[in-house]
């Protein structure tokens, strides 16, 4: 017997069909092993802290053992090339910043993996800012004071950063402020405090844990916050924009998977990390570390990580960080 060619091809609605009918097979078989998320920051680091916090909850809820793995190295680099390569079937996920993995893209000058192609966003956690901080002994009160005084100090300005993110909020401020501060940079946040506090620093630009700790102990004032728009865990600090320095620097965390996991299992873990995130627990939790909750569909996260892919490279070359 001779087929037709219609009969012999199926039609792409067969096909979608069929792809629909075995992810939904497999959504309904998962989790039946293991769950593993990969770190990609060293245990006990802040990273790791929220990594392991959500671990517990995942393993309530999806009733499987749950495996904090750290892979540490090349700016999480590591983790996102392990999880990128791995098999695309829910068991491997990466529970990091977003945006920390969209800018290491950009530090690579020959990209292990293509982030944007191998990897989608499966669910959001939380999104905050990068803080910028005076001693708690100096005269200024708000960004407009520190930036007139910055201007008369011109290239005598310098300013204390420890992350990528710190580098690119000093570039950004340095832009939109019209400042030539020198950026100091150090391994820890920590290790400026000396410096800031003797006066031989101006400024400092860091993360939410360190800046709300030092504002708790009183050793520094924190003036505004990198992200568009107040944060709800601390409403009274202000924007960097309501500032006078247009800028939008907002990091937030999702859970990556590979590219190719069945949209039914991307869809089971949007819906464990929705429930985790909506709880009031968490929400304390994420509190103290100057994060407020976000919850995001599958496509709307994939669409805010395209979106970051382009931007973050744009504030790589903007502060010039250099690549490897």
């Amino acid at each position: 017997m001779i087929l037709t060619r219609r009969e012999f091809f199926p039609s792409a609605g067969a096909l979608a069909l069929t792809a629909a009918a075995g992810g939904s097979a497999l959504a309904q078989d998962y989790p039946n092993q293991d769950i593993h998320l990969i770190c990609g920051v060293p245990p006990g680091a802040g990273a790791d802290v929220i990594v392991r916090y959500f671990a517990e909850k995942l393993r309530v809820l999806s009733g499987r053992t749950i495996i904090v793995e750290n892979r540490v190295g090349a700016n999480s680099g590591i983790a996102t090339e392990y999880v990128a390569r791995s098999k695309p079937d829910g068991y491997t996920l990466l529970p990091f910043a977003g945006t920390t993995v969209a800018l290491t893209y950009h530090l690579y000058k020959n990209p292990p993996v293509d982030v944007g192609k191998a990897l989608q966003v499966a669910a959001t956690t939380n999104n905050g800012g990068f803080m910028l901080l005076v001693d708690a002994k100096s005269p200024y009160q708000t960004v407009a004071e520190l930036t007139a005084a910055m201007k008369k100090k011109g290239a005598s300005a310098s300013y204390a950063t420890a992350a990528n993110p710190g580098s690119i909020m000093g570039a950004l401020y340095k832009v939109g402020a019209g400042l030539d501060a020198v950026e100091v940079p150090y391994r820890a946040a920590g290790d400026s405090l000396n410096e800031m506090q003797t006066g031989q620093l101006d400024f400092g630009l860091h993360d939410p844990v360190f800046a709300l700790a030092q504002q708790r102990e009183g050793r520094m004032r924190i003036l505004a916050v990198s992200t568009s728009e107040r944060l709800g865990t601390f409403p009274d600090v202000p924007t960097m924009k309501e500032s006078g320095v247009p800028m939008d620097l907002n990091l937030w965390w999702g859970v990556l998977v590979p590219a190719a996991t069945p949209r039914p299992i991307v869809d089971k873990i949007n819906g464990w990390f929705m429930e985790i995130v909506g709880r009031e627990d968490t929400k304390k939790f994420l509190a103290l570390s100057g994060a407020d909750p976000l919850t995001r569909t599958p496509d709307e996260a994939q669409a805010m990580f395209q979106k970051a892919i382009k931007e973050w490279g744009d504030y790589a070359r903007i502060a010039k960080l250099s690549q490897t």
